[in-house]
């Protein structure tokens, strides 16, 4: 009811003692900005209980239907202090023996009560948190290829435009640079794929933390597309967050890209891409390096001698069963359905029983985790089995 902010009490006592001096009611509504059904109860209540009527009436019901009687709620606590170690499934049995006139709880109830008591430790989830991988020193070409998108800007059409740059670390070659509109992995698989078809497969990718590259929401921060390079047997390296400075070379050439080619920016896509490919061909073949000793890039890279191929599905024989995971990211066993993660859509994983009713879950040769017979999501394992194996060396 839209009372003035003031004291309800008052309020209502105001409008009652108008009406008693003789004030309309359906121009006193107006005024005091209620419908004429309120005002009605108000004064039906004030003629029937006086001024008690007009105080605020408590909303709660009078019983709830699914209430668990208080005697069975002391008997769980009693129980559970009694019996520390006991979870819900065996309290509930044992308050079957205790109140067999009762119809026993649901576990959850249960579960619902001890821990509205504060008797069970709620169990959390490690959610995971990017901390940047063993980096490497790439001694050859194709080693080890860097990636990041250069800050995004705006074009003379009012959009914006990030460009997706790859580059071969130890020759600084600059292998792509393509204007997309967001940084979606959606735009990002068909370059890397152009780049793959034409220069062939790098040992190892070295990206920062953020999207398309990773995601902070699934298992050890894989996104689709490292899952992609994965399977086509490429390593993965992060730097840490906040450490653009493991990058360093990359960043060197942003910086380069954006004196000679975004400022001042083209007016669409079509000519900020254009630009983009001549920035590329003066950069490959036209500019002394200093750290090549006055080399071109053109002149120390190679492509490798990995050709990009389509990956057959992983076989599993050590497993007990082969699983393709659905596209919303599950491993569905028969009406089970296990969350796992959207990255790992339409891939096959392998499943298999390491304890009693314990399954162990399996990417190409990497273990990503668990589930049980109960949990309906797969545990990650304790360290990220995807890291390179390497000791640390210079970012640069």
């Amino acid at each position: 009811m839209p009372w003035k902010e003031c004291n309800h009490m008052d309020e209502k006592l105001r409008f009652v003692a108008r009406l008693l001096d003789g004030d309309k009611m359906a121009a006193l509504c107006r005024e005091f900005g209620i419908s004429r059904k309120t005002g009605y109860k108000i004064f039906d209540r004030y003629k029937e209980f006086g001024f008690q009527g007009l105080e605020e009436r408590a909303r709660s019901p009078y019983r709830h239907a699914n209430k668990l009687p208080f005697q069975i709620e002391k008997s769980i606590i009693r129980v559970k202090q009694d019996h520390p170690t006991w979870g819900a499934p065996k309290i509930r049995d044992k308050l079957i023996k205790l109140h067999p006139q009762f119809k026993p709880p649901a576990k959850s109830t249960i579960h619902s009560v001890l821990d509205r008591h504060g008797l069970v430790t709620r169990r959390k989830r490690r959610r995971y948190k990017a901390q940047g991988t063993q980096l490497s020193a790439a001694g050859s070409p194709n080693a080890l290829w860097c990636a990041d998108y250069k800050g995004q800007f705006l074009l003379g059409n009012r959009k914006y435009c990030y460009p997706l740059t790859i580059t071969d670390q130890r020759s600084r070659f600059l292998l792509a640079c393509e204007g997309l509109e967001s940084v979606k992995e959606v735009g990002a698989f068909p370059v890397f794929e152009q780049a793959f078809k034409e220069f062939g497969l790098p040992a190892a990718i070295r990206t920062d933390n953020g999207v398309p590259f990773s995601s902070a929401h699934a298992l050890f921060g894989l996104s689709k597309l490292s899952v992609w390079w994965l399977r086509l047997g490429i390593a993965i390296e992060r730097i840490k967050p906040g450490h653009p400075e493991q990058n360093g070379r990359h960043e060197r050439m942003h910086l380069t890209l954006k004196k000679e080619a975004t400022k001042p920016a083209s007016y669409n896509f079509l000519q900020q891409q254009n630009r983009f490919e001549e920035f590329i061909e003066v950069y490959n073949t036209q500019r002394p390096h200093q750290a090549l000793n006055g080399l071109y890039p053109a002149e120390v890279y190679t492509p490798s001698a990995r050709e990009y191929f389509r990956p057959d599905p992983p076989e599993y024989p050590f497993h007990d069963r082969t699983i393709q995971v659905t596209l919303c990211g599950r491993i569905c066993i028969g009406r089970r359905k296990i969350n796992l993660s959207t990255v790992f859509g339409g891939q096959f994983v392998g499943i298999r029983e390491v304890a009693d009713k314990i399954w162990l879950v399996s990417f190409m040769e990497f273990d990503i985790g668990f589930f049980d017979e109960d949990s309906n999501r797969v545990e990650p394992v304790g360290d990220n089995p995807f890291a390179p194996k390497v000791l640390p060396m210079s970012s640069v």
